[in-house]
């Protein structure tokens, strides 16, 4: 999984936006907010490597609630915006999604698993390896390219419409309800999947 770079030749031209001197939080800057998403996964990735039993079922049941809700929202916020924007971004968002699609090969086989399987850690830490390459490619890629544009205000609405899929995705969704996108992974997943999805594009229709 070695990503690509594709940063591009040329600067973007600066805003002249106040803002943009300000130091971005995760309340109105996208990728602040992104990077600190990173965060929560790394987290509960240890929670649920160091957990058991019922702990553990819980922590991995918010593990894929934050994977669903951190990847749909990317997908469908960040990755058109890179495309559209950045220099080069075609390749830059290939690449990251061909990332994301390994992770969530490896998302389907823990899917259903008990977490007390002998083969769950072992699973667990491979996928753990997976989204932190991933995440690292992101922040050096695709993040550092929307830096690069410097457009403080889109930030902010792809922050807001990130939020908004956060809080609305189902903290304990269904199994066996199927999403009908072509790379969607099956089982608990999909229901949160299919909340983020509309929840983002409400939030993007409302704010442009």
């Amino acid at each position: 999984m070695t990503p690509h770079a594709r940063t591009g030749d040329g600067p973007a031209t600066p805003t002249t936006d106040p803002a943009a001197d300000r130091n971005p939080t995760p309340e109105t800057d996208v990728v602040a907010l992104l990077m600190a998403q990173h965060g929560q996964i790394r987290d509960l990735f240890d929670e649920v490597e160091q957990s058991t039993g019922d702990a553990r079922r819980d922590a991995f049941r918010r593990l894929v609630r934050m994977l669903a809700v951190h990847e749909t929202a990317e997908e469908e916020v960040v990755h058109p915006y890179v495309k559209r924007a950045a220099d080069g971004g075609d390749d830059i968002v290939a690449d990251r999604l061909a990332e994301e699609k390994t992770a969530k090969q490896a998302l389907s086989a823990l899917d259903g698993m008990d977490v007390e399987d002998a083969a769950f850690l072992p699973r667990l830490l491979s996928l753990r390896t997976d989204v932190m390459e991933h995440a690292r490619a992101e922040e050096r890629y695709e993040f550092s390219q929307l830096r690069r544009l410097n457009d403080p205000g889109r930030l902010a609405a792809m922050a807001k419409a990130v939020k908004a899929a956060e809080a609305i995705a189902p903290t304990h969704p269904h199994p066996g309800v199927e999403s009908g996108a072509a790379n969607a992974v099956l089982g608990p997943m999909a229901a949160v999947v299919d909340r983020t999805r509309d929840a983002v594009r409400k939030a993007l229709d409302k704010n442009g």
